[in-house]
């Protein structure tokens, strides 16, 4: 699919994969980030250090499948926002995810893990997002092929052992403290990461603006 039908015409930086060395351990963050705000660089900042990782990659997506986009900012307007938040050397923006054609996640792991095999790939969510992580496609295929990483966010403590994914995989679970282990470790595997709570929220932020 053309990029510029699936998404917008933006330019050709945010269209490409950040540099990485062979064998570096990359933690995919991705999201509508509309609009990204300290509760999502606290997630990252907080798997950098809990799980070593030598970068982590902000995928912009042009649209999330399960929510309205009535109120979606064009993503060139959200890359710019997401990468003024990220002012960290070790995150990166992307919009890739308009190269590839596709809003969903199995799909973008699948094409990461056959374009970068010689990166460590670990996915990266707010725990506000478990709750709802069995609607998302293919969702057991994203377990079984890339290690996840789930941070804490207000609210959704709980979710680590209620949620329908947590309860699936409860076996597979790392202990927090045998995080840095995540990125070398065969999926399924999965760990949650308690740390300070940041509440803010997209949905706080859009109704304010409105």
């Amino acid at each position: 699919m053309n990029p510029i039908a699936f998404g917008q015409d933006i330019g050709g930086d945010w269209l490409k994969l950040p540099h990485a060395e062979p064998g570096n351990r990359i933690g995919i963050f991705g999201g509508s980030f509309n609009p990204p705000h300290s509760g999502h660089k606290l997630v990252a900042e907080t798997v950098i250090k809990r799980l070593g990782l030598d970068q982590v990659w902000w995928f912009v997506t042009p649209g999330n499948p399960l929510k309205s986009h009535a109120d979606l900012a064009p993503l060139e307007m959200r890359l710019h926002m997401t990468s003024a938040v990220a002012d960290h050397p070790r995150m990166k923006i992307t919009a890739y995810e308009t190269v590839l054609g596709t809003p969903y996640t199995a799909k973008t792991i699948m094409a990461l893990r056959a374009k970068r095999p010689s990166l460590r790939f670990v996915w990266v969510m707010g725990a506000d997002n478990l709750g709802s992580f069995h609607r998302w496609q293919d969702w057991r295929t994203i377990v079984g092929s890339i290690p996840v990483a789930i941070v804490d966010r207000p609210g959704a403590s709980l979710s680590a052992l209620w949620s329908p994914m947590a309860k699936a995989y409860e076996k597979y679970r790392l202990p927090e403290e045998d995080a840095k282990l995540l990125p070398d470790m065969k999926p399924p595997i999965w760990t949650f990461l308690h740390t300070a709570l940041d509440r803010t929220s997209s949905t706080d932020l859009r109704n304010l603006r409105a």
